[in-house]
């Protein structure tokens, strides 16, 4: 008995946890998106932001360490 309610413990820590870093992922991607545009640096249609939206969360939610890609080709 004692063990189950150490794993569903756990398992809300767990959640609570996730529920902070997907919080503070979005924030930083709203204001990646929202410098990007008033600093005029890059324009970004809709499927290009999205591309970078699905990065950055991918990048900033993830426990694993990432490895980055460089793109040696033509943005379009």
């Amino acid at each position: 008995m004692a063990n189950a309610m150490l794993q569903r413990q756990q398992a809300s820590a767990i959640i609570a946890a996730r529920r902070l870093i997907v919080d503070g992922a979005v924030g930083m991607v709203e204001m990646a998106l929202t410098q990007l545009s008033e600093k005029k640096i890059v324009e970004l249609d809709e499927e290009r932001k999205a591309a970078m939206v699905s990065n950055l969360l991918v990048v900033l939610c993830s426990d694993k360490s990432t490895q980055p890609v460089v793109n040696t080709g033509s943005l379009y």
